[in-house]
């Protein structure tokens, strides 16, 4: 029986990386990522999704939304949340003739 490495599992079920598949799987999951985080924090600080949704300016459904990856959340709310859970929030742009990084 042959063994197959994580990465070869990946390739064959996902895609390569830098295909098409394989970016909206990865994008997908960071995606998914975030809003579980905020999530685990606002639960473990006792927050409501009504409660963080006041506190970053956003209706409870939209705090659901985020949370459960239905929604694309922008930059400005990430940021929000950020320092409603006094986080440090790092952004990193690589493009091939520049790099940008963000930090908070």
């Amino acid at each position: 029986m042959r063994t197959h490495t994580l990465e070869e599992v990946q390739d064959k079920l996902i895609g390569k990386i830098g295909t098409p598949a394989r970016d909206r799987f990865e994008y997908e999951l960071q995606k998914d990522l975030i809003g579980q985080t905020i999530k685990q924090t606002h639960q473990k600080r006792g927050l409501a999704q009504e409660k963080l949704g006041k506190l970053i300016g956003v209706q409870k459904a939209q705090t659901s939304r985020i949370e459960n990856n239905t929604s694309n959340v922008t930059i400005e709310t990430l940021m929000r949340v950020s320092n409603t859970f006094q986080a440090k929030v790092m952004l990193q742009i690589e493009l091939p003739i520049i790099k940008i990084s963000v930090g908070q």
